[in-house]
Formats: C-alpha cells, sequence, structure tokens
C-alpha cells in the first residue's frame, strides 16, 4: 500500500460518521468516570464507608461502574466509544498540517484514550479490576531502573507540572472553548472553568510526588490521581480541600457532557 493509500484511508477513517458519533461516546463516558471519581473523593475526604479501600481515580471509577445494575452495559459503551475516541485522536493527528506540538498532543491523546479502552474492556471481559496506582509505581521503578533512571523520572515530574500549568491557564482563560464548535452555554463555561482548574491542581501533585520519587530514588513514592487526592486529605482542613477539588472534578464531567455534544471533530 502507498503513502497516498494509507493518507487517504486515515482520513476516511477520521471522517467516518461512526467514529465521530463513538468519539462523542467516549466524551460522555468520560463526563461519568469524572462524576464517579469526584463521588468517590467525597467519600474518602469525609470517611464515608469504605472509603479507604477505594481509588478515587479512573480504575476506582471503573470498579464502581461495574458493580452497577448496568454496569456491563455501561463498561462496553465505555470500551467501544474510549476506542473510537482514540481511533479519531490518532488519526487526526496523523492528517493534520498543524505544528508539531500539537500534532503530537493529539497523538498522546490517542494512545491514553486506548490505554482507557483496553482498561474498561479487562474490567467487563476479563473481570480483571486492576490499580491505577500499582501501574504508576509499576512503570516508575521500570523507569527508575534504567540508565539515567531518576533524571528521567524527575523529568517526567516536570512534564507532568507543566500538563498541570497549563490545564490551570485553559481553564482560568476560558481556552478550551476552542475545542468547541460553538458557545456551549454559561453553566458548561463556568464547570468547564472550575474542572480544568480543579484537574492542574491534582495534577501538581502527582508531579510533586514524582519529582519526590527520583529525589529518593524511591519508585513508591511516585503516585497517580488517587494518592494525589488522598495526601490532599492530610493538609490542614484536608476534608474540605478535598471536596472542594472533588467538586471541581465533577464539574469538568459535566463540562464533557457539554463536549460530547459540541467538539470540534
Amino acid at each position: 500500500m502507498s503513502s497516498a493509500d494509507v493518507s487517504r484511508v486515515t482520513r476516511e477513517a477520521n471522517e467516518s460518521p461512526v467514529v465521530e458519533w463513538g468519539a462523542r461516546v467516549g466524551y460522555a463516558v468520560l463526563g461519568v468516570l469524572h462524576l464517579v471519581i469526584a463521588y468517590l473523593a467525597v467519600k474518602i475526604a469525609w470517611g464515608i464507608g469504605s472509603s479507604g479501600s477505594q481509588s478515587a481515580d479512573q480504575s476506582g471509577a471503573l470498579s464502581t461502574v461495574a458493580g452497577s445494575t448496568t454496569g456491563p452495559f455501561l463498561l462496553w459503551v465505555a470500551v467501544v466509544g474510549f476506542a473510537l475516541l482514540g481511533l479519531w485522536n490518532l488519526t487526526e493527528g496523523a492528517i493534520s498540517h498543524g505544528e508539531a506540538t500539537d500534532r503530537l498532543k493529539l497523538a498522546a491523546k490517542g494512545v491514553m484514550y486506548l490505554f482507557f479502552a483496553w482498561t474498561a474492556f479487562k474490567v467487563v471481559a476479563l473481570g480483571t479490576e486492576g490499580s491505577s496506582e500499582k501501574d504508576t509505581e509499576d512503570a516508575t521503578q521500570a523507569l527508575m531502573g534504567s540508565p539515567a533512571g531518576q533524571v528521567l523520572v524527575g523529568a517526567l515530574g516536570l512534564v507532568v507540572l507543566g500538563i498541570a500549568g497549563y490545564h490551570v491557564y485553559k481553564g482560568w482563560k476560558k481556552k478550551f472553548l476552542g475545542d468547541l464548535t460553538e458557545h456551549p452555554g454559561d453553566w458548561a463555561v463556568q464547570a468547564g472553568r472550575a474542572g480544568y482548574v480543579a484537574k492542574g491542581v491534582a495534577l501538581v501533585v502527582v508531579g510533586v510526588f514524582f519529582l519526590v520519587a527520583a529525589v529518593q530514588h524511591d519508585a513508591d513514592k511516585a503516585q497517580g490521581l488517587d494518592g494525589a487526592l488522598k495526601s490532599l486529605k492530610d493538609m490542614t482542613g484536608g476534608s474540605v480541600v478535598l471536596t472542594v477539588v472533588a467538586l471541581g472534578i465533577a464539574a469538568y464531567g459535566v463540562y464533557s457532557f457539554a463536549r460530547a455534544r459540541y467538539a470540534r471533530l
């Protein structure tokens, strides 16, 4: 197959109504998962139920959804939605004529959504819940064991901090409106603003954990979203702080529903 044929197939996949529909479903599923993560975070903040054994992250949200009456159906929808959202981002990155950094971001998002699809598939088809925190520690351990491992983990921490800062900037300046085809309404704008800032705050903590892991040469110090949120509870007034961040994450979930309708695809 020639490069022209590959380009044509890629563009056809990107512009397929099925892929576009699936991508919008993916954003809606992302909204549901953020609402569940916020719910779990509030439970952790106030010690409600068996909150200590629950993960306030993607794996915890998927496990919670799996335990509901319609859980299997919703998880299959998540598998399809995330897979097609990942495919759209990858094909958009491949055919886009934008700057290299924008194309790289699209590719990275595509890989991330495909990972989400695989995680959901493992839960619904294989009955494997998994642990995002363990995956984070294992990946950090593998990175730490490579040549210049401490430097690489430290660099990863700086990258996460950069992403965190961009989230805060994107939310505060309402730059996320550029991802939409039209104004979604003031409720969605305010939800998106609060959501991006809250996610940025959580990512700041994640980035700091990676830097600590690098300085102390200890992969166990690296934490994902769950560890970051739980660490907020240990602060002075931590229950209130974690609740505020959880509300922000819930707001991002609400914005994701608007994005499912108005996303620029």
